[in-house]
């Protein structure tokens, strides 16, 4: 038996391959190694294809085409909003591991990245595909979704690897969804749900200090007395 690949090349967001199986039906000429004489399909398998759509699509394809919404984020993002009815197996899940160099490491991600912006210190969940497939059979259609479209890309390239036939991702993430678009669980905005930390914070932290400038300024341009009394008695000389 002989198998010939056929291979075709889309340009994102699209991409696909097939894999045609030729039974030799007998002997003949042949070039670059191949028979030409009396060939016959005998099967034909084709690897899913992987849809990247916007929110209205993402939306359809739910409500019209029965797609079921797989969130592969981590808990926290998950938490603080999630499309109601999704399935939840995350990507990578929070790196609890005790040996020196992983505590040094998170202690560092958690004096940064955890503060800041209120990220989860992580790693990949090496049973994601083994849980994907105990909740889903191949044949389901699947709206494979993240916050910022990277680990979803990654999930449905995996799942497909392992022969799901019906993956879809929102390009860019859940982060490009308009409010509304799907009915949601949690306190936070699904497109913001990425935003924690001290970033969520900073805006009003900058009003509060404009408000201070101005009314200390406002104070040193009304009341020029008071306000030299009031910082000579904090120590501050004008």
């Amino acid at each position: 038996m002989a198998v010939l690949g056929l291979s075709t090349a889309f340009s994102p967001p699209r991409g696909s391959w097939i894999a045609v199986r030729l039974r030799n039906g007998g002997t003949g000429r042949s070039s670059g190694g191949l028979s030409l004489r009396r060939w016959s399909a005998a099967a034909v398998a084709v690897r899913a294809e992987v849809s990247f759509v916007d929110g209205d699509e993402a939306k359809r394809l739910v409500a019209e085409e029965g797609y079921t919404v797989l969130d592969v984020r981590d808990r926290r993002q998950y938490e603080r909003a999630h499309v109601r009815a999704s399935a939840h197996v995350p990507l990578y899940i929070e790196n609890e591991d005790n040996d020196i160099g992983t505590i040094i490491k998170r202690q560092a991600h958690n004096n940064f990245a955890g503060l800041f912006y209120g990220l989860s210190f992580t790693k990949l969940n090496r049973d994601f595909t083994k849980t994907v497939r105990s909740k889903f059979s191949p044949e389901s259609k699947l709206l494979v979704v993240c916050q910022e479209g990277l680990r979803s890309t990654a999930a449905a390239d995996a799942l497909e690897r392992e022969g799901f036939q019906n993956l879809a991702c929102i390009t860019s993430g859940l982060q490009t969804l308009k409010p509304g678009t799907f009915e949601t669980v949690g306190k936070a905005e699904l497109q913001n749900a990425g935003k924690a930390g001290l970033v969520t914070i900073q805006g009003k932290i900058s009003i509060v200090l404009g408000t201070v400038l101005i009314t200390l300024l406002l104070l040193i341009t009304v009341f020029p007395d008071q306000a030299e009394q009031i910082f000579e008695s904090a120590g501050i000389k004008l």
